[in-house]
């Protein structure tokens, strides 16, 4: 039997971790053009073919770049990770709450679950915070190049990984494992372990189905866009979240307090469960 609870900070990124979408930090400026110009042309894509957002935006990324002269090896869109901005706090963030669960008693682990791309987020300042990402990439031919999409992450997608996270498994190929019967007890981070930070309706499915069986969703947004804060409050007036808060991840924020606070429930709880198991 475990001896302490871990618990599973799940994040979106663009726009919970970040105030913008990754691309637009280095690739779109690359190719010349700006980011309205980007999304509306991938968006049209979309459109034009019935065809899934994510997709259309990573089939834009590589036809722009070939047609520019720009190589898409791992190495590149690593290098367009480095530039990219994060909200208030974020860089502190991870040693703070790693340290207050550890006095706690409780393991803190962090996992990004991303319509954006594996390999600009390992480009980025905070890549080595999280124990696992699950978010798009591209397959590379021999010479180490994007040649087509290996894994396309949409708002329904980023369930499956949610379960992955419960079983601890870290492969996103796999299909067998995450969908095999487990006893609660087996489970190495049950969803009332979960707590799952979003921005928007891309969010809504993995938030819904936190808060469903037992974890808690929080609805982040960005303090300088009131609109952001009116999208943060619909999702809690319809039972989507558990909490809102503002993309502050500072020491002093909300933000770090309230999820303190659940820490703090989780640990107690983990304690309580142990003494119904005597006999």
């Amino acid at each position: 039997m475990r001896r302490k609870p871990i618990v599973a900070l799940i994040y979106d990124f663009d726009g919970t971790l970040s105030p913008g979408n990754m691309q637009e930090f280095g690739f779109i400026q690359a190719i010349g053009q700006t980011p309205q110009e980007f999304w509306a042309k991938s968006d049209g894509i979309a459109k034009g073919q019935d065809a899934s957002n994510i997709l259309a935006y990573m089939k834009l990324m590589y036809d722009e770049a070939r047609k520019n002269g720009i190589k898409l090896t791992r190495a590149d869109f690593r290098r367009y990770g480095k530039d990219i901005v994060l909200y208030d706090g974020v860089r502190e963030w991870f040693r703070a709450v790693n340290k207050y669960g550890h006095s706690h008693g409780v393991i803190v682990e962090h996992y990004i679950n991303s319509s954006g791309l594996t390999e600009i987020i390992e480009g980025s300042p905070i890549a080595g915070e999280f124990k696992h990402v699950f978010a798009g990439s591209y397959i590379y031919d021999e010479n180490g190049e994007a040649e087509w999409p290996g894994i396309a992450v949409d708002f329904t997608a980023k369930t499956q990984y949610l379960f992955k996270i419960q079983k601890g498994i870290f492969s996103s190929r796999d299909a067998v494992k995450v969908n095999e019967s487990l006893a609660d007890e087996a489970k190495r981070i049950p969803f009332t372990n979960m707590i799952y930070f979003g921005d928007g309706e891309t969010d809504v499915p993995s938030m819904k189905l936190v808060n469903m069986f037992g974890g808690n969703a929080i609805a982040v947004f960005d303090p300088t866009r009131p609109k952001k804060k009116d999208t943060a409050r619909k999702l809690l007036r319809q039972g989507r979240v558990n909490f809102i808060t503002p993309a502050v991840y500072t020491r002093e924020s909300r933000t770090f307090h309230l999820v303190c606070a659940i820490i703090d429930k989780i640990k107690a709880d983990y304690e309580l469960h142990q003494f119904s198991r005597y006999k």
